[in-house]
This record gives C-alpha cells, structure tokens and sequence, in this order.
C-alpha cells in the first residue's frame, strides 16, 4: 500500500470527528422509551413457558438484567450521534461474552464467544457495550466508583494502544494474529495471575465431548440417550416437555423428523472435507437445552452422534433471530440469520469451529450450528480481586482491537479517530457510568413489572421443583 493511500485513510478516520466528536461519546442517548414494551418484543416467538424462565435470570442482578437486555441498549445508542467508521461488530460484547475454547490444531485461545447479534455497525457501540458492562459488574461486586472507572479507561486505552499497533500490520498479520493462552501467560503482570490462567488451561482442557458424554448420557445398550433436566434439558417430544402442544415443533411428532431435513440444509454449507467428517458419525439423541440469560426461550438443541468406536460429538443447533443491532442500525437485509451469525463469527473470532454452518428449521426459523462447549472456558468473574478484574479489562480491550482490527481492515481509519491522547477513553468512562445509572432505573422497572405481574418471572429452582415427584 502506498504511503498516500495511508495518509489519505488517516484523513478519514479524523474527518469522523467532524459529526462525531470524540468527547461527544459521554453522551448515553434518550432513554424516552418504554423497557417493558421492548422485553416483551424480544420475547415474542420463544418457547413461550421458558420466557418466565428468561425473566427470573435477568431478575436476579442489574448484571443479569443487563446481559439480558441488548435490545435496549442497541436501542439507546441508536439516539447518539455515530462516528460512520462502521464494519461487522459482535453486536453484544459484555464482559461475559468473551472466554478460551481450542482452536482446530487444539491450541488454546481467549476470544470473543457470542455472535447472536453480530452485524454491521459503528465500531463504538461495542466499546460501550464492554465498558458499560464493567461499572454495572463492578457495582454488583461492590467495588468503587474509582474502582470501575479505572477498568473503563484500562479497557478503554488498550483498545486504542493496539488498535494503534494493528494499524501498523499488514493484512495476513492480521488474520494470523492469535491471543493464546501462553501469550496471556506472558504478559500477565503478576505470578498469581499466571498460575490462574495456567489452572484455567488445565481445567479447559478436560472440558472434552468425552467427559460431556459420561456427565449427560447413558448408554441403553443399542444406543446413547442423554438425561432429561428440566427446565434446563429436555426432549422435545418426552415427559418433560416444555413445549405447549400447539407448538409447531411438538407437533411434528420425533425428534429424527424434526432433525432430518435441517441436517441436510447444514451439511450444504459445510466444505467437503468437514462433511466427510460428519459422515462419521450417526446421530442418538436431541434434546432442547436453555442457554445464556439473553437466549432463554429461544429454540437451541443439542445433538448427540457418536463414531464407529462410540466416540462422542455434541453439536449445538441454536436459532439465530435478527440481530437488534439490525435493528436499531439500518443496514443491507440479511439472507440468512444462521449465515449472519457464522459469517459474522468466522469475520471477528481469530480462530473458529470447524463445525460452523448453518441451516432452515421449520417454520422457517433460521439455525447455526457448532460444537458444543469443546475446551470452552468462561470468566467467573465473582471470583476475580481488583488485580485479575484490571488484567481481564485488558484482555477484554485487547481481543475488541484485534477483532475489529480483522473484521474491518480499517484499523488505520479506527486508530486516527481515537487519537493517542485520552479524550476518547474518558468520554467512554462518562458514558459506561451513566448508561450503568440508566441500567439500574430499567431493572427498578422490570422488578416492579415482576412483582405486579404483568411479567411472570420464575427462577430455574422454582421451575426444576414442577418436575419432582
């Protein structure tokens, strides 16, 4: 690339600050909307008897509540000012939403790990979704105001100091760049911290199909079945349903049904030699399995199959709905809501699942496949000091830099908006403590909403005694 062409992509980065000033992001948007209106728009066309279920996770914390609500926040946003430099963005980057999981040559690596509401936006919505996440988390474990603001700005200045680094690389530098596990290792700041990433990569590593298998099935002799638990697991056509019998899955009557045609349409998107693969395997059991807080209620299967030695292979079958980014930010129509998300994963993440593909279900809901927690490790983050939780900001900030990096080829663009000075973190600082305030009036609302009965929230407990004899 010639130097002009830099100089001339530095130029509109910068120019972005003309009808977007960097202080400007301090602003939170107009909250002149109604949150139970748009909860229950995010609800319509779940399983309905989980979306109780949905309610009771978010009830239990305005950090719950949160990681529920990104159609709200997408909604906010869309009432500020953006600053054009758009590209595909995760769409839902809270802190929790990142985590390590084995990349193809079984390498461990920390990534972003949920890309339900991937999509085409400003690249700033999800810094504020990430450091909105850390006051409001930061609130929930007590810590103080000084305390969150500080892992905003960490968050915040790492993003923009690599940003700044990924700007100087070239194209296939940056599709190779990688934040392994022994890379965090490395760069960890204190010997703690180093043997707490070293107990994560032990404990990720046994997180195999394998040990899935003996945890969640059992074997009849022909054929593996895997344990109901309600209302967390269940067969769709079993005892344990959850499923009204008006639905128009419960009416197709078994599971292979229901299965058969969605598996065809997603060994179409996969290439030969994954498909060759799958032909491995024969499929024994599906079941409905609730995720996340957010997803709750939304149609996610696991599927069962197993080789000619019995091994295992758990595939998840998630329905991918509209992403409220979409919404919220017009941009083309999407074909494909399954294609969105696989595209949009493969776009962001460094290193992504072989098994990633797509599919129509019926009703023509749209569906994404992978595999199902292979080596998968996720922040707990009730557990992390104030030391761990600044070297998780960093982390946190670093991974959005090179996703954006990667997804967008416009890190040079990125890079000359933020600057190297600190208005643009400290613009975000104002905005993730002020949109935190917001968060906890909406969740006053929403609890009120529960107890007044307007919305039924019901917690997985409560729900789990229902089926007990």
């Amino acid at each position: 690339m010639k130097a002009s062409t830099i100089a001339e992509r530095e130029a509109r980065g910068r120019a972005a600050r003309e009808h977007s000033k960097r202080s400007s992001h301090r602003a939170a948007g107009d909250f002149d909307r109604n949150p139970i209106e748009l909860l229950k728009q995010s609800s319509e066309g779940r399983v309905q008897n989980l979306v109780p279920l949905r309610y009771g996770r978010m009830a239990v914390s305005p950090f719950t509540f949160f990681r529920g609500t990104a159609i709200l926040q997408a909604r906010d946003l869309s009432t500020v000012q953006d600053t054009g430099l758009t590209m595909p963005i995760c769409g839902d980057g809270h802190l929790m939403n990142f985590g390590g999981f084995a990349t193809p040559e079984r390498q461990l690596v920390f990534d972003l790990n949920d890309f339900d509401e991937v999509s085409i936006g400003p690249f700033e919505w999800d810094l504020k979704r990430l450091t909105a996440s850390f006051v409001v988390a930061a609130r929930h474990m007590r810590l103080s105001r000084g305390t969150a603001e500080h892992l905003v700005m960490t968050a915040a200045t790492v993003y923009r100091d690599r940003m700044a680094q990924y700007a100087q690389c070239g194209a296939l530098e940056l599709w190779y760049d990688r934040i392994t596990f022994e890379l965090m290792a490395e760069t960890a700041l204190t010997p703690e911290r180093r043997r707490a990433v070293r107990r994560g990569m032990e404990k990720a590593a046994s997180r195999t199909h394998e040990s899935l298998l003996e945890k969640m099935a059992e074997f009849d002799g022909s054929h593996w079945m895997i344990r109901d638990a309600p209302p967390g697991m269940f067969h769709v056509h079993g005892a344990n349903t959850l499923f009204s019998p008006e639905d128009d899955w419960f009416n197709i009557g078994h599971w292979r049904k229901l299965l058969e045609r969605m598996w065809a349409d997603y060994l179409k998107t996969m290439s030969h030699d994954r498909r060759e693969l799958l032909s491995h395997f024969t499929a024994q059991d599906l079941v409905f399995k609730v995720v996340g807080v957010g997803s709750v209620g939304t149609r996610c299967l696991v599927l069962l199959n197993v080789d000619h030695m019995g091994k295992p292979l758990f595939i998840q079958i998630k329905e991918a709905r509209p992403s409220v980014i979409a919404q919220f930010y017009k941009s083309a129509p999407v074909r494909h809501e399954g294609e969105r998300v696989v595209q949009g994963q493969r776009m962001l993440q460094a290193a992504s699942d072989i098994f990633l593909g797509w599919a129509s279900g019926p009703a023509g809901r749209h569906f994404y496949f992978r595999q199902l927690r292979d080596m998968k490790l996720s922040a707990n983050i009730e557990l992390f000091d104030n030391d761990v939780l600044e070297g998780y900001a960093r982390l946190c900030g670093w991974i959005m830099a090179r996703a954006h990096a990667k997804s967008s080829g416009q890190a040079i663009e990125i890079s000359a908006y933020i600057g190297r000075g600190d208005q643009f973190a400290e613009a975000l600082t104002g905005y993730a403590t002020a949109y935190a305030d917001q968060v906890e009036r909406d969740y006053d609302v929403f609890l009120k909403a529960c107890r007044s009965g307007e919305l039924d929230a019901r917690t997985d407990e409560d729900m789990a005694a229902d089926f007990r004899v």
